[in-house]
């Protein structure tokens, strides 16, 4: 089995597809700095007016297409170099959207070396919810009401999510020591500094709370509308039992199927199959190596799980209603299904 991947290793050197793409990034990053620059300049533009909930919805926008930007360097698809990445990410992460890039790093390295596993999966050993009938049953207090009935409640979570991500970056900044850790805390304060400055300054501080809040609501939900469907509702992996790369990586990963749009819309993690066997592969080629992994997974009778972007949320939301059944009871589980 081991040999599997390195076949299809094979085949997506031969056809290119790991080669740097320095042109697309280029006019990614461009573009992207473009929408960032017209956000706040409407921002300034519209001064002291509710108008400027729009403005929090583009900006939103713009901070999770920054993030895929570092997501991208995280995984070294910009750059030959870790550290040309890593100054990259410390600008996109830290300084302008405030999420530290080094602890991001770290996090997001453990779920790929261990996807959907209950125990070594940071993605799936999260507080707020349960991803086995394990992990509900060991919930107490609030949280344990929050899992009960957390196919409902998901979405409103995702609320939360940028918090979260702001949180914890600055509890791994300053809980560090090393020069990097200064110098993310430093970028992390730069850039929460002109976040406050610009509201306060512009906006009334009722309108600035809202956009406050409507800004950073819709930039952790867009983030989890994209993140969740890729590995919510796959199979788990749990204890030592684990299957070779090649198979772990397919068989607890699921690609949405859509257009360029969702491409574009989901910044590539719509090929979650084809970025969690080749993390450094750029993000255009994405779509290329797409046909040549389904075709070696049908040869080798590895099943390959595609779904709509719907369908795929479908999934995702049936398989935590159904981790969080043993916190229910028998009698209101069986009225909602």
């Amino acid at each position: 089995m081991a040999s599997d991947y390195s076949e299809l290793s094979r085949r997506i050197k031969q056809a290119g597809l790991l080669r740097r793409r320095s042109a697309y990034y280029a006019a990614k990053i461009a573009s992207t700095a473009v929408l960032l620059a017209v956000g706040w300049t409407a921002f300034l533009l519209l001064g002291d007016s509710w108008w400027q909930l729009v403005t929090a919805v583009f900006l939103a926008f713009a901070f999770t297409q920054i993030a895929f930007l570092g997501h991208d360097a995280g995984h070294r698809q910009i750059f030959g170099t870790r550290r040309a990445n890593g100054l990259v990410g410390l600008v996109l992460g830290n300084l302008l959207i405030g999420v530290s890039y080094t602890w991001w790093v770290g996090k997001h390295n453990r779920h790929h070396s261990n996807p959907n596993h209950a125990d070594l999966d940071p993605d799936v050993t999260i507080g707020a919810l349960a991803f086995t009938a394990a992990q509900a049953s060991d919930k107490r207090g609030l949280v344990r009401a929050v899992v009960r009935f957390q196919a409902y409640l998901f979405f409103p979570l995702l609320l939360l999510e940028a918090a979260h991500l702001h949180t914890a970056s600055v509890k791994a900044v300053l809980g560090g020591r090393e020069r990097l850790d200064r110098v993310e805390a430093l970028l992390l304060l730069v850039h929460a500094a002109a976040y406050f400055a610009a509201l306060l300054l512009v906006l009334s501080p009722l309108r600035a709370a809202v956009f406050l809040l409507v800004q950073q609501g819709l930039f952790g939900l867009y983030l989890g509308c994209c993140f969740a469907p890729n590995h919510k509702g796959m199979p788990m992996l749990e204890g030592g039992k684990e299957p070779d790369y090649l198979r772990r990586q397919v068989l607890t990963s699921r690609n949405v199927r859509g257009s360029r749009v969702v491409d574009f819309l989901m910044g590539g993690l719509n090929y979650q199959i084809e970025h969690h066997l080749f993390p450094s592969m750029p993000r255009p080629n994405l779509r290329r190596a797409q046909p040549l992994v389904r075709a070696f997974c049908a040869e080798r009778g590895v099943s390959y799980s595609e779904s709509g972007v719907f369908g795929s949320y479908r999934e995702a939301l049936r398989h935590l209603h159904e981790a969080g059944a043993p916190l229910r009871p028998a009698v209101a589980d069986a009225v909602t299904d």
